[in-house]
């Protein structure tokens, strides 16, 4: 958050009402920007942020408005005791919906908030107790220090005081160990369980978290207008809602403020203008928001505020004055006790895994000791990757069984596997590329330290978080990126991205490493500074299990071999070994003269097959 922004911001608002010259409507409207800006301010962390689409935050507007218009008017109770009352009841309905609405996917997930979204409104519409239609009138102002907070103008601070401090919590948020999860959440879901992460929880805990701001809202509105009725809780304004955040930017934190304000003034000037111009007094509002979303999307995808920011990084040169210290010193994570040399790690017994008729790995079995490196090799498509996803718990074990440490995996998901000391790469990389290579470090140590999310809001973590980034720091020296750490990762070429991965598994601080092509897109020197470190990780006791395609590495680095073929083992033993073994030669050369050195040989062989063994 733009501190200079900030101040602006504050100062600017904290004269508006001061200043008699002001138009009671600006003050108004002023207020309802604040209120709709919390609400939205949900919908960056939900839906900007976490991808979760929710048409029914009006819903929970409503929630919040008409418990405590029920609570003070028919039992005379505390606003304020209200808010909390309306606060917990908000909770636990939105855990409940979260609960049931967030297992559904794609298009099924925004229809279920409709479904819900709808039922709430007529639910508000048709209690006698509420007023039925005709809502409730007659609430009591806010007091603060005995002070009645009865007009717009003094009830405009509570409502803005609100807005920052939402504000100020969601970014903190963001900032941390919970936050760099719910990041995760839109486009690194399996990448994030396979640390730990459990992401189901995450949806839960963000759909919460936005439900609470638009109940806020919504106790600030029934104060504020000191009567209820059911039509401001309906689906179209949970659509306005979006819109707003979509105009602003949907997962930058200023933007709930921008988008708001933006669509809010357009609608009362539309309001104004559009009768005159179509002589009609009917409701187009809707049609115009909609050419808007569409220009908005085809012009300015991540909203106004990311283009406000980029002109005003431009114009005052802060986007190249940008942090490139590393974070400060903290004290060391604890380690994990490292299993002492030679002894089993890893056995992979009899692993099966099918896909219906096709069978993608075929009855595999290996071991695995502490302090060893064994290489898993074949031709693309041996299932290599496939059976790493079978020890990682990314796909279900078909028949077999595989065991680390006492521990048998296949009955595990991913981030309990994760939690026992596996870390792993992905073939295909798997960065947040919108994150810096620091943050995205720092998601590999989520399990090393435990910061909820209450803690995160409040910023009350410095220490843990601090830990958490240092650690990061650390492993990204040790892989040669240290001068990388504010770089977004996405920026990063392949080569780069994954050693990035590399020091995301360290980050764990795992027992068992699984590295999935780790030198792929990689110079030659860059291969040489990753066996130096993979071979100091051999010496620490770390066990490694590696795909890979460049033979010169593999027959350098490994003291064991697994070589695959159409998801059968075909030979196992070590470097010397394997490059004379027929069957091995037959799969990668199709039955060259035995003898053939696979260094010599497959390298070639592997350049003009399009990646040779993957």
């Amino acid at each position: 958050m733009n501190r200079l922004i900030l101040i602006l911001f504050v100062v600017f608002m904290a004269f508006v009402p001061q200043w008699s010259a002001t138009p009671e409507f600006w003050v108004t409207q002023l207020n309802y920007i604040g209120l709709a800006s919390l609400v939205v301010l949900g919908l960056v962390l939900l839906t900007g942020v976490g991808g979760l689409t929710s048409f029914g935050q009006a819903a929970f507007v409503g929630l919040g408005a008409y418990t405590t218009a029920y609570l003070t008017t028919a039992a005379g109770w505390s606003p304020w005791l209200a808010l909390i009352i309306g606060l917990v009841l908000t909770l636990v309905v939105a855990y409940v919906l979260g609960a049931i609405t967030l297992r559904l996917s794609g298009h099924y997930l925004p229809l279920g908030t409709i479904a819900w979204g709808l039922s709430l409104y007529y639910l508000f519409g048709n209690m006698a107790f509420l007023g039925q239609y005709d809502g409730i009138a007659g609430i009591q102002p806010v007091n603060v220090f005995g002070l009645s907070l009865d007009s717009g103008r003094e009830i405009f601070y509570l409502i803005w005081v609100c807005v920052l401090l939402a504000m100020w919590g969601t970014y903190n948020l963001l900032s941390s160990r919970p936050g760099r999860a719910i990041r995760a959440l839109k486009s690194g879901s399996v990448m994030a369980e396979s640390f730990g992460i459990n992401m189901a929880s995450y949806k839960i805990i963000i759909f919460v978290y936005a439900a609470l701001l638009a109940c806020l809202s919504g106790w600030l509105y029934a104060h504020m207008q000191r009567a209820v009725s059911p039509s401001p809780f309906g689906l179209n304004y949970g659509i306005e809602y979006l819109f707003m955040a979509v105009v602003g930017g949907s997962s930058s934190v200023w933007g709930a403020i921008v988008g708001s304000g933006a669509i809010l003034t357009l609608k009362d000037q539309i309001q104004n203008v559009l009768p005159a111009i179509l002589d009609t007094t009917a409701n187009f509002e809707l049609v115009v928001f909609g050419v808007l979303m569409v220009l908005v999307l085809q012009y300015a995808r991540d909203g106004i505020w990311p283009l406000i920011a980029s002109a005003w990084n431009s114009v005052t040169g802060q986007g190249a004055t940008r942090r490139m210290a590393p974070p400060p010193k903290a004290e060391q994570l604890p380690q994990r006790t490292r299993p002492e040399q030679g002894k089993l790690v890893l056995e992979v017994e009899g692993a099966r895994k099918e896909f219906g008729g096709l069978v993608a790995v075929n009855d595999i079995s290996f071991k695995l000791k502490a302090g060893e490196i064994m290489g898993l090799i074949g031709p693309n498509g041996a299932g290599k990757s496939t059976t790493f996803n079978l020890i990682t718990g990314v796909l279900p074990v078909t028949s077999g069984a595989v065991n680390f440490m006492g521990h048998q995996l296949e009955k595990l998901r991913s981030r309990e596997i994760a939690k026992l000391g596996v870390g792993r790469t992905f073939q295909h990389v798997q960065l947040l590329p919108t994150m810096t290579v620091l943050e995205n470090v720092a998601i590999g140590a989520h399990l090393r330290r435990n910061v909820g999310v209450v803690s995160a809001t409040l910023h009350t973590e410095r220490k843990s978080e601090a830990e958490l980034l240092h650690e990061a720091a650390v492993q990204l020296e040790r892989v040669g990126l240290g001068d990388h750490l504010y770089e977004e990762a996405g920026n990063l070429a392949l080569g780069q991205q994954r050693i990035l991965e590399i020091a995301r598994a360290l980050a764990a601080d795992p027992v068992l490493l699984l590295l999935d092509e780790p030198a792929a897109g990689l110079r030659y020197k860059e291969k040489q500074e990753l066996a130096k470190v993979l071979d100091q990780l051999r010496n620490e006791g770390m066990s490694i299990l590696l795909v890979e395609h460049d033979m010169d590495f593999v027959m350098n680095l490994t003291d064991h071999l697994v070589v695959m073929d159409f998801g059968t083992k075909i030979a196992e033993g070590r470097p010397e070994e394997i490059q004379k073994n027929p069957a091995v030669l037959e799969a990668y050369l199709g039955g060259i003269e035995e003898g053939l050195d696979l260094d010599d040989g497959v390298d070639g062989h592997a350049s003009a097959t399009a990646g040779g063994v993957a």
